[in-house]
């Protein structure tokens, strides 16, 4: 490829490719101790959503000081996340850059897939990782991402159930059921929707999981037969409740963000969550009313982690492990399972841990109207195969706002 076409890939892309100031090189049999050596004085380029400003505070006011005091590592986070983080690494790719943007980024299920499709993951670097052993790698929830094995391209970092949130000044009874939401909508038009992003498309999951008869009605591969026959049935769903949601079913949020500010506002009566415990933390900050409830319906919700890859062509892939084997070390975990400063499930094996760690996590403070997600009566449903998302939200575009 010529310096011209190189020029233009990037301009059409619109990225800037820096040289790395921090190159390490990633050996397997490399002991960590001189890992640790390797990676003292270095710097990690980490890509992760930066939508919440609690999850923001965590990293800039416990991770990257911890990092920096302990291991001599200064963590950069850009805010970047799914199709961008995506696009920066292809766009790397053709352009045969030497090194990616990104040491590590903040992933889960399609991104993790569009991202293998690349084969622009490091892989066989997890169990390197002196805190790997804590990890619940067993938990179909943690080890299984979007229908997906791990197999070592990605490291869990929290474990997470999606939950509708109600506000119980106006609802004694939420929805439990299709049919019962259905009855809600009508009763109360334009207090509840859903956004187009992926929390939105979360619930569209679960739905379309409902439809299937089964909790395991869409596990294994993608049936493009099978989500033509169900996706009908969401839709004729959709276009049943449409006209009694906000606005009419004419436009929809465009994030769960949005959605939480309609909620506080008290525009909607029920937002929702792909985390189990952000209605504790929406209260701390000051976002939700102490009448806001979380819940999981009686045809369940889909529980999911999400990881953290390092980029195959990554400068610092060994300071990278170091920012992640902090990151999943029982510290860092449990106090971002705290609602006050995150409130993320742990993908730690509590059983795995000492006795005096163990008690720390089972009573982990300031839980209000969170559900308990380990009850059995809370049903999980399994993330399904990553192209029905996709073709969830292709099909959003299309059948419900009509866009082509």
């Amino acid at each position: 490829m010529n310096k011209k076409n190189s020029i233009l890939i990037l301009v059409i892309f619109g990225f800037v490719f820096c040289t790395p100031t921090t190159i390490t090189s990633f050996q397997e049999d490399q002991s960590w101790k001189n890992r640790l050596l390797d990676a003292n004085g270095t710097t990690v380029n980490m890509a992760m959503w930066g939508g919440d400003p609690m999850i923001n505070q965590y990293m800039n006011d416990f991770i990257i000081p911890h990092l920096k005091d302990h291991f001599n590592i200064q963590l950069d986070i850009a805010y970047a996340q799914g199709n961008t983080i995506v696009s920066q690494i292809m766009a790397e790719k053709v352009a045969k850059s030497l090194y990616n943007s990104y040491d590590l980024v903040w992933i889960n299920g399609e991104t993790f897939y569009q991202l293998r499709q690349l084969d622009a993951l490091m892989g066989n670097w997890t169990s390197k990782l002196p805190n790997a052993r804590y990890v619940d790698f067993d938990n179909p929830y943690i080890g299984i991402d979007f229908n997906q094995p791990i197999e070592e391209y990605e490291c869990p970092w929290g474990s997470v159930q999606f939950t509708l949130i109600y506000n119980n000044k106006y609802i004694e009874n939420p929805p439990l059921t299709r049919a019962e939401l259905l009855q809600f909508v009508k009763k109360y038009p334009g207090k509840f929707t859903f956004d187009m992003g992926f929390t939105g498309l979360t619930l569209l999951k679960s739905w379309l999981i409902d439809f299937s008869g089964s909790p395991n009605g869409l596990k294994g591969p993608y049936n493009p037969d099978l989500y033509q026959k169900l996706s009908k049935q969401l839709w004729d769903f959709v276009f049943e409740i449409q006209p009694y949601l906000w606005k009419k079913g004419l436009t929809f949020p465009e994030s769960v963000s949005a959605m939480h500010q309609l909620f506080s506002s008290e525009e909607l009566w029920i937002t929702m969550s792909n985390n189990h415990t952000e209605v504790d933390n929406k209260f701390y900050q000051g976002v939700f009313s102490q009448s806001a409830r979380a819940y999981v319906p009686e045809y369940g919700s889909i529980r999911n982690a999400h990881y953290l890859g390092i980029p195959i062509k990554a400068s610092n892939p060994v300071g990278a492990m170091i920012v992640t084997n902090f990151l999943i070390s029982p510290k860092a975990q449990f106090q971002k399972a705290d609602p006050l400063v995150w409130g993320d499930g742990t993908v730690l094996k509590i059983s795995s841990l000492p006795d005096s760690l163990q008690s720390k996590f089972d009573n982990i403070p300031h839980f209000i109207s969170s559900p308990d997600i380990n009850d059995p009566t809370v049903k999980a449903l399994s993330e399904p195969a990553p192209e029905y998302m996709i073709k969830l939200a292709e099909d959003f575009r299309k059948v419900i706002l009509k866009q082509e």
